[in-house]
Formats: structure tokens, sequence, C-alpha cells
């Protein structure tokens, strides 16, 4: 089956890489920071930037490589394009548009997934891509982008959940863990949906459903027992279960009123959420899906933990500053964040580098316990 050569995604990851870099500027800017005044002047688009555009794309990008073919990288195009248009200061209509496209293609591949290999977890990928769907199509329809949130925090939530439950199966059976985890989707789902028309009764089922869902992480996922491990599968572990408890606070945080844009727990609920929990698993996952997708190794090295420990440490001050009333300190702990993700990628980049140079020479006797390196399974979902 023909597909898009690795190079030639490359440009994509990049439309994905312009949306992430303007949309931490922006939300920079919504903390009182100054900014470059094209960041500035998006302040109002961060939450289209970095779901839709980055997260979109890349959820995306990687999806088409586990597919194959070449009709699914119509979705991280279309998705990396609408971000590069709403940063151009192009129709906003367009935008949402290929928004539409890049949501309605993610979840066409769902589908066809679904039908290849019926079990729950694809289900639940392709649940998770109705809920970027519907989010975006709340967006075009009314224009208010706070309306959307939800059921994008739904995509991103459910997409990720899913792919956990998938890796459930290779724990003992627990009879317990396939109904919860339906009941609390069903619960994050409706919430979501009904947010757009009921907002109180649906924040409050959100937050429920999401509070619910980071319990049912960190009591059923496989995370607990790579936690033992050495490695990269601990790497991965430790980022996950840090990832769960983040959710839970930001769920919390929800509860108490955190979903509404003016509430003083916005800024904890959103970033808890899709900082603290979603880049923990883009930081615990990045060394298996970069690979997968570009076609390069990225060896393992304790340095990764640097990155990680900036994360929750930045986001820890930017919390305090919120809930202490210190607008300053919360400013402060929004640039330590943003520095934290160039750590990161530069982080990656060396990583490259170093898994780019010829293999030393291979001793006789290995040291005992070198973790064997990750590889992504046929379904695209990564295997720790």
């Amino acid at each position: 089956m023909s597909t898009l050569p690795p190079l030639a995604r490359v440009p994509l990851l990049v439309l994905g890489l312009l949306s992430l870099l303007t949309g931490v500027f922006a939300g920079l800017a919504r903390l009182g920071v100054e900014v470059p005044a094209l960041a500035a002047v998006h302040a109002g688009n961060h939450a289209a930037l970095m779901i839709c555009a980055f997260f979109g794309t890349v959820i995306s990008l990687e999806r088409a490589v586990a597919l194959g073919g070449l009709w699914p990288y119509a979705g991280p195009a279309a998705a990396g394009t609408g971000g590069v248009l709403l940063l151009a200061g192009g129709p906003l209509v367009a935008a949402q548009l290929l928004f539409l496209l890049a949501a309605a293609t993610l979840f066409g591949g769902g589908v066809v997934v679904v039908r290849r290999q019926l079990a729950l977890f694809t289900v639940m990928l392709a649940v998770g891509a109705a809920c970027w769907l519907l989010g975006s199509l709340v967006w075009w329809n009314t224009g208010n982008v706070h309306a959307a949130v939800p059921l994008w925090l739904a995509f991103l939530v459910l997409t990720i959940a899913g792919e956990r439950l998938e890796l459930t199966r290779f724990l003992p059976a627990r009879p317990a863990a396939a109904p919860s985890f339906v009941a609390v989707s069903a619960l994050i789902l409706a919430g979501a949906v009904l947010a757009a028309w009921e907002e109180d009764l649906g924040h409050g089922l959100f937050a429920a459903g999401v509070l619910a869902m980071a319990a049912w992480l960190l009591t059923f996922d496989i995370a607990r027992h790579n936690a033992r491990q050495q490695g990269l599968t601990r790497f991965i572990a430790v980022c996950l279960l840090s990832g769960y408890v983040w959710l839970a606070f930001g769920a919390l945080a929800a509860l108490g009123g955190g979903l509404a844009p003016a509430h003083p727990l916005h800024d904890i609920t959103m970033h808890a959420i899709a900082l603290g929990f979603v880049f923990s698993m883009v930081f615990g996952h990045a060394a298996i899906i970069f690979p997968a997708v570009l076609k390069v190794k990225i060896p393992y090295h304790p340095a990764f933990y640097m990155p990680l420990a900036l994360l929750h440490a930045s986001l820890a001050l930017r919390v305090a500053g919120s809930l202490l009333e210190l607008p300053a300190l919360r400013s402060w702990g929004g640039i330590a964040n943003a520095l934290t993700l160039a750590v990161f990628i530069a982080t990656m980049v060396v990583s490259v580098i170093r898994g780019g140079r010829p293999p030393a020479r291979r001793r006789r006797n290995p040291v005992p316990g070198t973790p064997v390196r990750s590889a992504v399974k046929p379904s695209g979902n990564p295997a720790p």
C-alpha cells in the first residue's frame, strides 16, 4: 500500500510546531506577559491553536502512519494548514472548515480501524475523534470557542485513555475494568455534549467523568506495574502516573467551576489537564511515536527526566500563583512552562542526533538490564 514517505511527513509536523510555538506565546499573552505582536493578536485563539492545530496535527499524523495509504494524511495537512491560516489572519470560517475536515478524516480513519478490529479501545479512539469533530462543529456554528472546549478536552482525554485501555490486555483479567471504563467514558461524553447547551450541568458531569477516568487509569493502567522496570519503560510509566495525578487535580478544579472562562480556577483546570496530563503523555511517548512517524532513532537517556521534572515544577508554580492570587507568580509559572517545552524539544533533537551516530563497537558481554528498543505496533498504539 502506498503511503507518504517519512521525509514528506516532516512539513506536516512543522506546520503543527508553528501552531505550538504561536499558541504558547498566545497563552503567555493571556497571562499579561509581553510577547511578539503576532502571538498577542492570537490570544483568543490559544485553545484552537493548541488543540486543533497542534494536537490535531500530531495525533492525525501518527494515526495516518499507522493506517497506511495516502488519504489519511489529509487530516494532519488540513489541521496544520488551518493553524497557519489562523496565524496569517485568514478568514476564520476557512480555518474552522479545515479543522472540520481534519477531524472528519481522523474520525473516518477511526471507523476504518473499527471495521478492521472491533474492540473497545478502537471504538474509543473513534469516539475521541468524534468529540473533536463535534467540538469544531459547535465552534463553527456558535462562534464561541469556549463552548467547544469540553468536547476538545474529551477528544484528548478519551484518545489517550483508549490507547491505554488497549495495553490492559497484558495484565491479569479484571472483570470490572471494561464496564467501568465504558461508564466513565459515557459520563465524560455526556457532559461534554451537554455543556454546549446546558453549561453548568454539562461542566459538572464532564468534570466528574474526568475525575473518574483519572481514578480508572491510576487503578487499571499497566503503568503502575511498569514503574518497577528500568530505562524507557520506567520513564514512560513515571510520565503516565504523574500525568494522571494532574488529570485528577484538573478535574477537581473543574468541579469547583473551573471550566467557566471567567472563573478563578479556569487557568488551573485547563492547564492541569492540557499541560500536566496531555504533555506528560507527549513527553513519555515521544521516543516511540516520533521514530515511528519520521523513521529516526531516539535512544533513551536519563536526561529525559529533566523536561518532565521542569514540566511539573513550572506547572506547580503556575497553580500556586492562581491559588494565592499572585498574578506575577502565575506569569512566571507560564514562562517556565514555555521554557520547559523548549527544553523538551531540544532534548529530542539532541537524542535524534545521538541516534544518528554510527553505533559503538558492540562488547561481547553487554550490560545486564539494557533496555530493548521500543516499537510501535501495527495499530499505531505504543507498547511501553
